[in-house]
Formats: structure tokens, C-alpha cells, sequence
């Protein structure tokens, strides 16, 4: 590129003039802010400069053209120009952050930067988190799944995500409805700890029906995102944000998820890191079981109890018993009752596949009203669910209702391939 393609650097505003506090420790923060708003420069190519040149305020000092023997031309001219409405942006974000103590800043150099996120290729330089810095400290277990669940699928998910809580495990998820909203609250209602990875910035919350569990999760546990303040829900970027998931947790389970699926992205993701995969069965006729169906095949664990997930795991990398944050007495579960008779024959006669009221009333000798008001009697109890066509199906393998005991989750068959 001809040398005049270079524009000659604009000195851009001083450090006394800059909109950020004058501490040394701030400057830097600001410094981070500025290579991590340009646009097209991402995790890659700062990463490249990082290395080539030394630290965000060595970056932002060099010439363009010496810049763009690292990155292409366009994104070295946009680093090396003063952009007004960039400086905006950092000092918006440099008020956002300041205005709340539970407000943080991770970056590369920082002692509170997660190790583990080091082992992606392109780790997030500057990460914004809500919340608590010593839950990212925790070791964790991802636990995602279909925005779509069922009712059964929710209840797997709550119940497993309350037993590793109990045993010391943080449980990370990406706040989507459905499986990881299940997951969330699992962890809290146990009195544990959760980590929600998300796709906007942290002004967001998305989806919006999330907010009160997100404020749960923030006061609770912490909020992630590697995204600027403002960005909104794109689809392009939660594959970024399942590859953090994947890179924070020592394995990922997956309950319920389609052929394709994020949660897939995840499960993969998280193999190619050498974490662990587990993946819970479900009906041949349910969509939601296919992507499990297909971890399984690959050699993810099938889990069917708690234990399975635990057993995947050296004791070298569980937890130690929680105690401190998060530690707090698990509300006590619902006890199990007996169902009636009429409600038992039903529950044995439903066996384990969906079924209508009609096919039952064929199977049953009690008359349709009898029938309905055993379906009821069970529904209420946890112990079957309707499903969007009508039928009913079992929700757990234990005939008590759900959270009498812990869920059962296969023993481990190797890591995927």
C-alpha cells in the first residue's frame, strides 16, 4: 500500500484530557476498552498485537503502518485514528462499570482472569462480568440444553444442577429459556452457585422473561459476556459465547437438545477442549432426545444418576465440600405419597411411553372420568405431564413425585471423538 494510504497518527486526546479516572490502574482499563470497541479487530487479531507489540497502550501508540504488518490495513488505520465516538463508547463503558461494585472488568493481565478461558485459541481480551469474581474462581459444570424443554426435561436439569451445587460445583449455563433458565434456578434453589455466559452486553438481558433470574444470578453467582454494552441478541454471536461455556467448565451435560443445536456447539466444543460430555437419553420419539441420542453414539457419557457425572471426573478435579459462597442449606424436597389405587394402576398401565386418554381407557377398566381424575391425581403429584398433543407420559423412573429423590443420571462410556 502506498505510504500516503497511511494517515499521519492523530495524537487524539491526552492522558489528563481522557473521560476516565486519572489512577494508573484506570488508564489501563480505558486502554482495554479501546482496542476491544474497535471494530473487525476481535479476539484473534488483538491477540496478535498484543504479542507483536507489548500492552493495549503500546498498541494504541504505534504507527499504522507498523500496525498493519500484524492486521489488515483498514483495522490498522481505525486503531491508530482518533475516533470520537469511540472515546464515547469507552467512557460509557467506564461509567457502567463504575457505577455498581458487583461491576468488574477481566482482561488478559488480570489475576482474576479464569486460567481455563486460555485454553480457547482466541480467548476473550476484555470480559465484562455482574456479580461475584470468586464464583468464576469455582470449579463448574455446564449444563445446557433445548430452549423447547419439557416439563420432564426442566425437572432433570433442575435436579441435577441442585445435587452438583450440593457437592461443590458451580453450575454454568448461558441463560436461554427452557433447560438453561432450569439449570439456573436448580443451582440457587439449592443454595449453590451458577454462572450465566451470555450474548449481549451486560445492559442486556435476553430474553427479557429472564430478568428476575438474571438478577438472582448476579447477586448469587456472576453474569458473563465478552461483549461491548449495547450489543444486542444476534444469532452470530452465542457460538462464541458456547465456546466460553465449553472452556469454563470441566464438562458439559447436556439434557435435551435437537440434532442441531447450540447445545450441540457446546458439547463440542467442550471435547475438542478435553472436557468432559455427558448426555441424558430420552424417548426415540422425542426431537429434544436426538442430539443426546447422537452424543451418545459419538461416546459421550449416558447419565442416568448423579453419580455418573461425578465418576467421570478423578478425584484430582472434583470439588472440595462447598463451604463459603454459595454454601447454604438446601431446601428441603417434597416427600413422596403414595398415589391411590386408581392412580397407581394408571401410572403402571401409562408404562413409559406417551399414550392418549383414549389408548389408556383401552388398556384401563375405569370408565374416562375415573381415568381423567387419576391423571390429575398424578399430575399434581409430579408424576406424569401432558404434553402439547395431549398425551401423557412418565416424567421420572422413580414412581415419587419430582425432587423426592435425587435424579438418577449412565455410567460414562469414554470422551466423544
Amino acid at each position: 500500500m502506498p505510504p500516503e494510504a497511511f494517515p499521519e497518527r492523530s495524537p487524539g486526546p491526552s492522558r489528563a484530557t481522557r473521560p476516565t479516572p486519572s489512577s494508573r490502574a484506570a488508564a489501563l482499563r480505558a486502554d482495554w476498552l479501546r482496542l476491544a470497541l474497535v471494530d473487525g479487530l476481535g479476539p484473534a487479531r488483538m491477540q496478535r498485537l498484543l504479542r507483536a507489540f507489548g500492552a493495549p497502550a503500546d498498541i494504541l501508540a504505534t504507527p499504522a503502518r507498523r500496525l498493519a504488518q500484524v492486521v489488515e490495513t483498514d483495522i490498522a488505520i481505525r486503531l491508530a485514528t482518533a475516533d470520537p465516538a469511540r472515546e464515547v463508547r469507552v467512557a460509557a463503558s467506564l461509567e457502567w462499570l463504575e457505577a455498581a461494585p458487583e461491576r468488574h472488568l477481566l482482561t488478559l493481565d488480570d489475576d482474576a482472569y479464569p486460567p481455563a478461558w486460555l485454553n480457547l485459541a482466541d480467548p476473550p481480551p476484555c470480559v465484562m462480568v455482574q456479580g461475584r469474581l470468586e464464583a468464576l474462581a469455582m470449579p463448574a459444570v455446564a449444563i445446557v440444553g433445548s430452549r423447547h424443554a419439557s416439563a420432564g426435561g426442566a425437572r432433570s436439569a433442575r435436579d441435577f444442577a441442585a445435587g452438583l451445587a450440593d457437592e461443590g460445583w458451580a453450575v454454568a449455563s448461558g441463560l436461554a429459556l427452557g433447560i438453561d433458565a432450569a439449570a439456573h434456578a436448580g443451582a440457587l434453589d439449592a443454595g449453590g452457585v451458577t454462572v450465566a455466559f451470555v450474548g449481549t452486553g451486560l445492559d442486556r438481558v435476553y430474553p427479557a422473561r429472564n430478568r428476575a433470574l438474571a438478577a438472582r444470578i448476579a447477586a448469587a453467582g456472576a453474569i458473563v459476556s465478552e461483549f461491548a454494552l449495547g450489543t444486542e441478541a444476534l444469532r452470530s454471536n452465542f457460538p462464541r459465547r458456547n465456546r466460553l461455556i465449553a472452556a469454563h467448565s470441566r464438562g458439559v451435560l447436556v439434557v435435551e437438545a435437537a440434532r442441531r443445536s447450540g447445545s450441540l456447539i457446546t458439547a463440542l466444543a467442550a471435547a475438542d477442549l478435553g472436557r468432559e460430555v455427558f448426555a441424558v437419553p430420552g424417548s426415540i420419539h422425542s426431537p429434544q432426545a436426538r442430539g443426546c441420542h447422537w452424543l451418545i453414539r459419538q461416546g459421550a457419557a449416558l447419565v442416568e444418576e448423579l453419580a455418573d457425572i461425578r465418576e467421570g471426573f478423578p478425584s484430582a478435579l472434583r470439588p472440595a465440600p462447598p463451604s463459603g459462597i454459595g454454601a447454604t442449606a438446601m431446601p428441603a424436597r417434597a416427600v413422596a405419597t403414595a398415589p391411590g389405587p386408581a392412580a397407581a394402576a394408571t401410572l403402571a398401565g401409562l408404562d413409559w411411553h406417551p399414550a392418549s386418554v383414549d389408548a389408556l381407557a383401552q388398556r384401563l377398566p375405569f370408565d374416562v372420568p375415573a381415568l381423567l381424575a387419576a391423571l390429575l391425581e398424578l399430575e399434581l403429584a409430579g408424576q406424569v405431564e401432558r404434553l402439547a398433543d395431549g398425551r401423557y407420559q412418565r416424567t421420572r423412573p422413580d414412581e415419587g413425585p419430582v425432587g423426592s429423590r435425587p435424579a438418577r443420571v449412565a455410567r460414562p462410556v469414554g470422551r466423544p471423538v
